[in-house]
């Protein structure tokens, strides 16, 4: 009885708790697991965890914006606000974004509804962030990073503006506690394709950010595989899922995708879960030719995390139930 009673405060302790406020930054259209991470956040709403404040997205293409719209249409938030890098370092059309968003209907309609098409008018990514962050209460923001640091890296440049006077260095410090990337390779200093794509940017980040950061390394997501075997076990609750006709167009099937950007989504919704460790404090340095570094400090702010093969096991379990996580409105169409 007394288990069963610590159960239920630990449920209702749970379900009282406030959402993590997320801003989630991405270069979606690089590798699917951007488009992951998405999902994994969506099943953090609807789970009551997280509120996706805005997504802005640092891959210069056209066919992004349309991509993240149609699956957080999908979801059941058409409304989450999107903004894009203007003259952004990463501009191809990748390898999925295009092709789900082209996808027909029976009549030749859009097989997944959407807002925007890609020559729709979107907002500046820092133009966004300012206005998101503006209207939030203090310390109430947690920003994820699974991509270059162009966006976060302009953002803490930034001068006021009709959102906000503060600049947007001053903007973070107050309303942002916590910032979880998917950047480098530790401890062994690797180049890593997020800090070599945009080395000045993420130098700057890592330097200048005021408030905590926390960074999921390539040796991390890189150990933790989703398989391909696995859509239609996962997947198969519908017959058209955006998610997994973007893994089947990213490559060749079935093949294994390192889930590197939603451990960075894991921990920053459930920081005191145990997935992962974190690094003594310090300070993280990006040299010249993208190599990133902890130096160690006694006040530091920044950590890494670690992962062991305890961990590994229960991170693959959650974000493979995480992202698989039907939307609201076809649990509620089941009989």
């Amino acid at each position: 009885m007394l288990r069963f009673l610590l159960l239920v405060a630990m449920v209702a302790g749970l379900a009282s708790a406030e959402p993590v406020r997320i801003i989630f930054d991405t270069d979606v259209g690089n590798d699917i697991d951007d488009a992951i991470a998405l999902a994994v956040l969506h099943a953090f709403e609807a789970r009551g965890e997280a509120k996706i404040l805005a997504v802005t997205i640092t891959k210069d293409n056209r066919w992004s914006p349309p991509f993240v719209d149609l699956v957080n249409t999908f979801f059941g938030r058409p409304d989450i606000p999107i903004g894009i890098v203007k003259d952004g370092k990463r501009r191809n059309d990748g390898r999925y974004t295009k092709t789900v968003v082209e996808e027909k209907g029976p009549a030749g309609e859009p097989l997944y509804p959407r807002r925007l098409g890609p020559d729709s008018p979107v907002p500046d990514a820092v133009v966004l962030l300012r206005r998101t962050l503006a209207a939030q209460n203090e310390d109430a923001v947690v920003i994820v990073q699974t991509g270059v640091s162009t966006n976060l890296a302009r953002l803490l440049d930034s001068g006021p503006d009709d959102s906000s006077p503060l600049s947007g260095r001053e903007l973070v410090a107050r309303k942002v506690r916590l910032l979880v990337t998917m950047a480098g390779w530790f401890p062994e200093g690797y180049r890593e394709s997020n800090i070599i794509n945009d080395i000045p940017a993420a130098s700057k980040v890592f330097k200048d950010w005021p408030r905590t950061v926390v960074t999921s390394g390539w040796e991390v997501g890189g150990t933790i595989h989703y398989s391909g075997w696995w859509l239609a076990r996962d997947f198969g609750y519908t017959p058209h899922h955006p998610i997994a006709d973007a893994y089947r167009a990213f490559r060749t099937m079935p093949y294994d995708e390192p889930l590197f950007d939603p451990t960075a989504v894991l921990y920053a919704v459930r920081p005191e879960a145990g997935y992962f460790s974190l690094s003594p404090g310090g300070r993280i340095l990006v040299d010249d030719e993208g190599h990133a570094r902890l130096v160690p400090s006694s006040s530091g702010q920044q950590h890494y995390m670690i992962v062991d093969d305890i961990q590994r096991a229960r991170v693959l379990e959650a974000l493979t139930l995480l992202m698989s996580q039907p939307p609201p409105n076809l649990i509620r169409a089941r009989p």
